[in-house]
C-alpha cells in the first residue's frame, strides 16, 4: 500500500521533473542582448512567408558556431511561444494552437542567438498565416540519392503535413532492380493511384476500384511505356504518354545531364476496360507529344508538343508549345482538332510539364530553353496560364535562379508545391506557396523538418513529382513488391 510520505515524495518528483522540462524547453529570457538591425541569419528562411494554419512547425536552424538559439513568437490576435535550445524546435501541438488563433493574421518571430557568451537580437520578421486552409492531409513524392545510372535506396514516400510524420509507400528495397517513378492520385484522392516501375520486372501500376493491378510495361503497339499519367476527374480514364527516352552527359562544367525523347505520343487508357485509345491526331510521327492532363470538368486534354528533329544534334532545337484537344468522357474519343494555346517556340523556349487548377482557373508550367526534361536546366521556371484570359507570365514571386521545377495544386487550388535547386544548386528540395484568387503567390517555403539542417544537409536526397493527398495512400507494399517481382502482368489492348 502507498503511504502519505510516498505519496508527497512522488508529487515533489513531478514538480521537479515538470520544472527542469520547462527549464529545458523554454529557458529564461536572454538579459541585455546587443540589438543588432537585419534578420536572423537562419535555414531554411522563413521571414515573410506565407503559410496555411495547418502546416508543420517553422523550426529552422541558425548560421555559425552558435551556443544557443531563443526564439519567441507572438501572435497578432494572441498567444505566444517560447524556445531555447540548439535550434528553435517548436512543439507541434502548441505550434497549431497559436497558427489556429492566429489564421488571417501575422506571426511575429524575435530571434536572439548566443555567440561567445553574448547574447544578439535580430531585426523582427513575420510570417503570414493564411485565411485559406490547406484541405490536404499531406505530400508524396519520389526521393532519392545521388546518382545518374546508379542508385541506391529510393522510393515513393508520404509525408504528413501537419507532423514531421514521413512514410514509405514503396521503397525499391523490397522490389531489387526496380525504378519506383511517375506517380500521381485522382485529383489529390490516393484511391485512385497509379505510377510506373522500370527496369527488369517493369509494369504500370494501378490502384483503383479497391484493387490493384500491374500492367504491361510495354504495349507492342506503342513503342514505350506508360509514363506521366493523370487522371480523368471520373476517375474512368488516365492519361499517358508513351516515350523513348535517352540520357547523355554533357562535356561542359554547367551543364551536367539532359533527357530526351526519340519519340512521344499521348494516349488515354480505361482501367475498367484495360483498353488503350490511340489516336493519330495526338500520336504523329512529325511531332512529339508529351505530358498530357485532363482539365478539371474532364471535356480537354491539355499537352505538350514539339516539332521532331535529329537526335542528338538538333536537341536544342526540341521546343515545346502547349496544346489542347475536346475528350468526350460519354464516349471515350477525342473531339475536334489540336489547338496551340501558348506558343513557346515562338518566344525560343520550351513549354512542359502543364497542371490546371482544379477551380479550372489557371495552367501551370516549366518554361526552358529547349528540350522535355527541365528537372536538368539551371534556367527553367515556373510560369502561369490565365485560361480566361489567354495570358500567361513568369512567375517572379515563386522563382529562383536556379532550377524551378515538377509542381502539382492542391484541391482548393490555394496552394502549389514545386521542387527546386536553389538551396545548394545540386539537389531538388520541395517548396509550398500560397496562391490567391487573382494567381498572385507568395513567397515559397520550404517543407519544414523537425530539424532542417540534419534532414536537408546531411541526407543528401532529392525529390521529385510532388503532389498533395487528402489522404494517407494505402497500398500493401509487400504484396505489390511480391507482384512486381513476378511475372504477372495485365494485358493491354488498343482500341
Amino acid at each position: 500500500m502507498r503511504t502519505r510520505k510516498n505519496n508527497n515524495l512522488l508529487a515533489w518528483g513531478m514538480m521537479i521533473c515538470l520544472a527542469t522540462w520547462m527549464m529545458v524547453s523554454c529557458g529564461s529570457m536572454p538579459e541585455n542582448p546587443t540589438v543588432v538591425e537585419q534578420l536572423p541569419p537562419i535555414f531554411p528562411d522563413y521571414a515573410g512567408v506565407t503559410i496555411p494554419a495547418e502546416i508543420a512547425p517553422l523550426n529552422f536552424n541558425c548560421y555559425g558556431e552558435n551556443q544557443a538559439v531563443d526564439v519567441v513568437v507572438r501572435g497578432e490576435k494572441g498567444g505566444e511561444l517560447h524556445v531555447n535550445g540548439e535550434y528553435a524546435d517548436f512543439d507541434i501541438d502548441e505550434w497549431h494552437r497559436l497558427t489556429s488563433q492566429n489564421k488571417g493574421a501575422a506571426l511575429t518571430f524575435t530571434v536572439c542567438v548566443k555567440n561567445n557568451g553574448e547574447w544578439v537580437q535580430y531585426q523582427d520578421f513575420k510570417v503570414e498565416v493564411s485565411g485559406d486552409s490547406l484541405e490536404e492531409w499531406g505530400l508524396t513524392y519520389r526521393r532519392i540519392p545521388p546518382g545518374y545510372e546508379v542508385y541506391g535506396k529510393m522510393g515513393i514516400y508520404q509525408r504528413e503535413l501537419s507532423t514531421f510524420s514521413e512514410m514509405a509507400i514503396l521503397e525499391n528495397t523490397a522490389a531489387p532492380g526496380a525504378c519506383l517513378n511517375c506517380h500521381v492520385a485522382n485529383h489529390t484522392d490516393p484511391n485512385s493511384f497509379t505510377f510506373h516501375i522500370r527496369g527488369e520486372h517493369g509494369a504500370t501500376l494501378i490502384h483503383h476500384g479497391g484493387t490493384t493491378e500491374l500492367l504491361k510495361a510495354k504495349n507492342d503497339s506503342l513503342g514505350g511505356s506508360m509514363v506521366y499519367p493523370y487522371w480523368h476527374p471520373s476517375g474512368r480514364f488516365v492519361a499517358y504518354s508513351t516515350n523513348k527516352t535517352n540520357q547523355s552527359f554533357h562535356a561542359v562544367a554547367a551543364e551536367r545531364i539532359e533527357v530526351f525523347d526519340h519519340a512521344s505520343d499521348v494516349l488515354v487508357y480505361s482501367p475498367d476496360k484495360h483498353e488503350i485509345l490511340f489516336d493519330s491526331l495526338v500520336a504523329t510521327k512529325s511531332h512529339y507529344e508529351n505530358y498530357p492532363v485532363f482539365s478539371p470538368d474532364g471535356k480537354t486534354l491539355y499537352f505538350c508538343a514539339a516539332e521532331s528533329r535529329m537526335i542528338p544534334s538538333e536537341y536544342k532545337d526540341i521546343k515545346y508549345n502547349l496544346c489542347k484537344i475536346g475528350f468526350d468522357p460519354d464516349k471515350g474519343v477525342f473531339t475536334g482538332e489540336v489547338d496551340t494555346i501558348f506558343n513557346a517556340r515562338m518566344m525560343g523556349k520550351s513549354a512542359n510539364h502543364p497542371r490546371p487548377s482544379y477551380d479550372g482557373r489557371f495552367l501551370l508550367f516549366t518554361m526552358s530553353d529547349y528540350g522535355c526534361f527541365p528537372i536538368w536546366h539551371k534556367e527553367a521556371d515556373q510560369w502561369l496560364l490565365d485560361l480566361q484570359t489567354g495570358e500567361a507570365r513568369p512567375l517572379d514571386e515563386v522563382n529562383s535562379d536556379d532550377t524551378d521545377s515538377y509542381h502539382n495544386w492542391s484541391k482548393n487550388s490555394r496552394w502549389i508545391v514545386f521542387t527546386s535547386r536553389r538551396g545548394n544548386g545540386y539537389y531538388t528540395h520541395l517548396y509550398l506557396a500560397h496562391v490567391d484568387k487573382d494567381g498572385r503567390m507568395g513567397k515559397p517555403f520550404l517543407l519544414p523538418q523537425r530539424n532542417p539542417w540534419a534532414y536537408y544537409d546531411e541526407t543528401l536526397f532529392s525529390f521529385n513529382t510532388p503532389d498533395f493527398t487528402s489522404e494517407p495512400v494505402r497500398l500493401d507494399a509487400r504484396a505489390v513488391a511480391r507482384d512486381i517481382m513476378s511475372d504477372k502482368r495485365v494485358e493491354t489492348k488498343i482500341r
